[in-house]
Parts: C-alpha cells; sequence; structure tokens
C-alpha cells in the first residue's frame, strides 16, 4: 500500500541541502534504529523536487532563510546575530537574511544591504519562499553548515575558513570521524559541485539527523515569527 508520502518502508529518509549553481545539492541518508547510511549526493533543479521527493524526507536541513523579517535591521533577525556571536571567528560566514519585500521578482528593498552572496542567491531563497507555509515546518529547517561543524566539534568554532586547503581538511577529518559512511558525500563528483558545497551538505545532513533524534538545538530558545507564521530561527 502506497502512502501519501510514497511508499510504506522500514526506514525514514532525512536530507542536508544547500543551493548551488544548478539547482539544490541533495545529501540523503536512510536512517532505521541506530543504522545511518548515508547516499550519494544529487542535484534538484527546484525546490519544488525536494519538496516533492518520493519517499518523502522526514527531515529536511535547509542552508537558507524559511522565515523573513519585514524590515531591514542592523545585524539581520535576531537568529542572524545570535548564531553570529555563538561562532566568534567564524560568525562571518551567517549573511542577514533579505527582507521580505527583496523577495518578489527584480526587486530589491533599497534599505536592504545585502552582500554579495546573498544577491546571488536570492532567486534560489525565492523558491523557497514561494512553497513556505506554517506547516511545512514540521519537516524544513533552517539550519547554517558553520552552526553544524560547530556543534559536531563539540561547540567549538572551526579554525581555518573552507575556502582554504586546511580548512577543507579540517572539516573532512571531523566529518569522517564523525560520521560513518560519509565519503559517499564528500568524495562525490558532480557537475559545476564544488568540494565546499559536498562539505557543507554533509554537516547539513548530521544536524538533519539530530533534528529527527529531537536532539537539534533552536537559535534563538524561543524563536520569533514572521507576519506568514513562520519561525525566524537556526537549528543546530
Amino acid at each position: 500500500m502506497r502512502t501519501r508520502g510514497g511508499p510504506d518502508l522500514p526506514y525514514s529518509i532525512v536530507a542536508g541541502v544547500t543551493p548551488c549553481a544548478p539547482g539544490w545539492l541533495v545529501a540523503s541518508a536512510k536512517l532505521h534504529g541506530s543504522t545511518f547510511a548515508p547516499e550519494a549526493p544529487r542535484v534538484l533543479g527546484k525546490f519544488t523536487e525536494v519538496l516533492d521527493e518520493r519517499p518523502t524526507f522526514a527531515v529536511i536541513a535547509l542552508n537558507a532563510p524559511v522565515g523573513y523579517a519585514e524590515e531591514s535591521q542592523l545585524g539581520g533577525r535576531t537568529c542572524d546575530r545570535m548564531a553570529r556571536a555563538l561562532l566568534g571567528r567564524r560568525g562571518s560566514t551567517v549573511h542577514n537574511a533579505p527582507t521580505r519585500a527583496s523577495l518578489q521578482d527584480d526587486v530589491v528593498d533599497v534599505d536592504d544591504r545585502l552582500d554579495a552572496i546573498t544577491q546571488v542567491l536570492l532567486r534560489r531563497y525565492r523558491e523557497v519562499a514561494a512553497e513556505m507555509a506554517p506547516y511545512r515546518q514540521r519537516t524544513v529547517f533552517e539550519v547554517h553548515p558553520e552552526l553544524s561543524f560547530y556543534q559536531i566539534n563539540a561547540d567549538e568554532p572551526l579554525r581555518w575558513s573552507k575556502k582554504s586547503e586546511a580548512g577543507r581538511a579540517e572539516r573532512g577529518e571531523i566529518l569522517r570521524h564523525r560520521v560513518p559512511g560519509i565519503e559517499r558525500v564528500l568524495e562525490a563528483e558532480i557537475d559545476e559541485v564544488p568540494e565546499t558545497h559536498l562539505i557543507d551538505s554533509a554537516a547539513l545532513l548530521w544536524t538533519a539527523r539530530r533534528i529527527f533524534a529531537r536532539a537539534g538545538t533552536r537559535i534563538p530558545k524561543d524563536p520569533e515569527w514572521d507576519e506568514q507564521g513562520l519561525r525566524m530561527e537556526l537549528v543546530r
């Protein structure tokens, strides 16, 4: 018998999802009891394909904003500011989420001081915003790879940037030590997907597993809500 989410399976599937040039990089794993089995990562062209995947993902750890402030705020949303403070030397990797006004097609809020990376990713963020509703936050959680690594690394920020060879080696070593089978993600070769994206998706997959086990930590603990009823939070 098929359910709405696909076939009735003896395991659950969780995913770490991050935007990339050709679409959305998806690193998934099967979960059954204490067994955690990463699968080969792949790219889906649209965010709707991530949501419509069958069997459905029990948890999607998404490296993209979910809840949006209506007005520009110094330092971004509360969750952005708190994550930055928590990460210390790696805090600069947390970019301010755009305001909801900047999600309109071909419009950027003049008060929104968006960095270059966020401007490039706006089209991906718009895909997410078009599909998000409060009920989807039962499955889709906003995360950040550096917060994932902070948790994996015993609540210590990493030493090196992922843009450096030392930083990529540092992240790979931590992941291989903590996540059996993660080589399937880290050693994959996908056109237009750099090694740093694979590393990020592997870390997000770790967080997806934590969320599924109800071990994820919200930032802040009591999140704010945007005007569409979405929580503005980051989970690690």
